[in-house]
């Protein structure tokens, strides 16, 4: 459904992208994380047709994003990273102008979200806070029902019970045959929505990886909280890979094939908490970032 092969926009210092490749499969949920500044916003312009890469192609739909662009956005719905919205008054005017604009003469759906996201559309668009101006945005983005949704920090400035409708929302959508591409600076929405994940730094993609795997990490950490500073002494010197965070606490890696092991171990001694910790998609991120290198 979509395909950006060696994309390329170089604004010279080291700013832009560089030889991206992405693959979105139909019906496929591809999330698309980053720092500021790293290229995010840069690649879903691309995918946009906003920009013309200096090198490398970008098709939607096996159409090209820049030479059939108009044609294009028939299938989008899209939430730009900064809303800049035109000269009307209200956010019922902004939203009667858009389904003109997109040939949309049924609003139930439309009106479904605006209940679901607790929005005020008649209120004036100039006056709206920032959630109530990402609301608006986003049932625009949604009404058309089109089969393609690139949404480019859909959540700013959305408080959590909001937050956590838009993404019970997303799901549907998925669950609808929808293709999502989403850049977040939420993990918790990447990891709730999204079949896979590809991270950007400086303008390249350092991984392209399943959420399934990131979530299901072969080893499992565990917390251990023992009774006494004794007992935590005498555990750190077994043999597993463990970390001491107190006196009377540690933070453990147990390869798989070793739990049985492990827990055999670990009844020998005093304790009064076992908390496994999940491994997660922000934990990932950080990894990389710190020490990750392109996949070019």
């Amino acid at each position: 459904m979509i395909e950006l092969h060696n994309v390329t926009k170089d604004y010279g210092e080291r700013r832009g992208i560089f030889n991206i490749n992405l693959s979105i499969e139909t019906g496929e949920a591809f999330g698309f994380v980053g720092t500021n500044g790293a290229g995010k916003t840069t690649t879903i312009r691309h995918l946009m047709g906003f920009l013309k890469p200096n090198n490398g192609t970008v098709k939607v739909k096996n159409l090209d994003a820049w030479d059939d662009a108009a044609e294009i956005k028939q299938w989008i719905g899209y939430i730009p990273g900064e809303i800049a919205f035109p000269d009307v008054s209200t956010g019922w005017d902004f939203i009667h102008q858009q389904a003109e604009l997109l040939h949309v003469t049924d609003l139930s759906y439309a009106n479904q979200l605006i209940e679901r996201l607790q929005l005020d559309p008649s209120a004036n668009i100039k006056r709206m806070s920032k959630g109530m101006k990402q609301k608006t945005a986003i049932v625009v983005a949604l009404m058309a029902d089109s089969p393609i949704l690139i949404l480019d920090e859909p959540t700013t400035g959305l408080d959590p019970l909001m937050r956590t409708e838009f993404i019970q929302i997303i799901k549907e959508e998925k669950a609808n045959g929808k293709t999502i591409f989403m850049s977040s600076h939420m993990f918790e929405e990447i990891e709730e929505t999204c079949d896979k994940v590809a991270m950007i730094k400086e303008g390249k993609i350092v991984a392209i990886t399943p959420i399934s795997i990131i979530t299901s990490n072969e080893n499992q950490r565990f917390i251990i909280e023992f009774c006494n500073e004794q007992e935590c002494s005498r555990f750190i010197q077994e043999k597993f890979d463990s970390i001491s965070i107190s006196h009377t606490t540690v933070s453990i890696n147990i390869e798989n094939n070793t739990l049985n092991e492990f827990l055999s171990i670990l009844s020998t001694y005093q304790f009064d908490n076992l908390t496994e910790q999940k491994h997660t998609l922000q934990e990932q991120f950080y990894n990389l970032y710190a020490g990750g290198q392109s996949n070019d």
